[in-house]
């Protein structure tokens, strides 16, 4: 297990950062396709991923969606003595849950779960919690514990328990998901980890992400900004809707010509998407353009072309944020009958819904992404 450090240094905000290193694992699709298993599921268990922006859900359960794609995850604790979880650092949701030993589906069996009986300042709350998935359900039950996020202890947190858990879940490596979206997000009124240490006086309101594309290097910052992890300018993007981290996006364009959010278009930055996630006519028109063919549900390219594929630029706040084709193509190894293996190359950008983008992992590993709740911005700055 990676743990937190801290760094004391002079820099913006803060003079000492507590950082939580995350590790880059096998995303549960990833685990799926060595097994040969990845198209059944993907037909039992069709991915939604704006299921958990579903505006209807707001102030009641909160919808997630299983996104096969996740892989960066990082350890914290709950209970004393502490008992520790590895959990999704995710700025779309709110909820902070892990399995709890009151779980029997096979998604609890295959990750830690929280023992309430072994915490001596474990504390009953009782009340039900209920977050939809786009493709299954958690259920459980609410209570209070002290959680340690980063060395920094909080005491009488409120935190979910799995009673119940999709079967999709047993693929994924991370035990749980700990939101860092606003408060009114939350499901059950329960309030935020991240809004507990803000109140508590553990730091300002500052998380910052940096996703490396190698298994080691990336980490999620508290108390401030590490000027190691980007270069340059940091651009700060006010927020269009203080619910999510969402903000306005001017175009996107392709070789100079608008290919999607012509005249503007609304959009989250979630460290708990992996993809770039747009309307269907939006997303077609980007694959098109880039040279990209549909194909059982992905979009997929030569690999021998990606030397050649045009950038993409997303233009927000009046600059340039450029994603070059080795950020925007990924490569795989599939498994065929027979023990046979071939290697596909497909683009990270899928279909969601009417109008609303999500920039997820594909955008992030490339932009330093800050979330200031103090101003209510996003800052993005080009990442080392």
């Amino acid at each position: 297990m990676k743990w937190a450090f801290v760094v004391c240094a002079m820099v913006a905000l803060s003079e000492c950062l507590i950082q939580v290193p995350l590790e880059k694992g096998k995303s549960a699709r990833e685990l799926l396709e060595e097994q040969g298993l990845w198209e059944e599921y993907r037909h039992k268990y069709p991915y939604n991923p704006m299921a958990k922006f579903d505006q209807r859900f707001v102030v009641a359960n909160e919808p997630m969606t299983n996104d096969a794609d996740l892989s960066y995850y990082g350890v914290i604790s709950i209970g004393t003595p502490p008992q520790s979880f590895r959990v999704i650092f995710d700025t779309g949701s709110s909820n902070l849950w892990v399995p709890s030993i009151y779980c029997s589906s096979t998604a609890c069996m295959n990750h830690d779960r929280y023992n309430p009986g072994k915490s001596s300042t474990y504390k009953y709350n009782g009340s039900p919690l209920d977050i939809r998935y786009g493709t299954g359900s958690m259920t459980g039950f609410l209570a209070y514990d002290t959680v340690t996020v980063g060395g920094l202890p909080v005491t009488n947190q409120i935190f979910g328990c799995s009673t119940t858990e999709a079967a999709f879940m047993q693929y994924m490596r991370a035990d749980g998901i700990l939101g860092l979206a606003y408060p009114r997000l939350s499901a059950s009124g329960a309030t935020p980890v991240f809004d507990n240490m803000m109140k508590e006086g553990k730091f300002n309101s500052v998380p910052a992400f940096l996703h490396s594309n190698s298994q080691q290097g990336s980490v999620v910052t508290f108390g401030g900004i590490n000027p190691n992890h980007y270069y340059g300018p940091i651009t700060w993007i006010p927020l269009s809707n203080e619910l999510y981290w969402q903000i306005t996006v001017d175009s996107v364009t392709v070789n100079g010509q608008v290919v999607a959010c012509n005249g503007g278009c609304q959009a989250i930055v979630d460290t708990g998407t992996s993809l770039i996630v747009g309307p269907q006519s939006s997303i077609s028109n980007i694959n098109s353009r880039l040279g990209a063919s549909s194909q059982n549900g992905d979009y997929v390219v030569n690999c021998n072309n990606i030397g050649q594929m045009p950038n993409l630029v997303f233009h927000i706040h009046g600059q340039q944020f450029t994603l070059p084709a080795s950020a925007y193509v990924s490569q795989v190894i599939l498994r065929l009958p027979y023990w046979l293996w071939k290697r596909s190359c497909r683009t990270g950008f899928g279909n969601g819904g009417d109008s609303l983008w999500i920039l997820g992992d594909v955008f992030i590993r490339q932009y330093y992404s800050i979330f200031n709740r103090a101003q209510n911005m996003v800052g993005l700055a080009k990442a080392r």
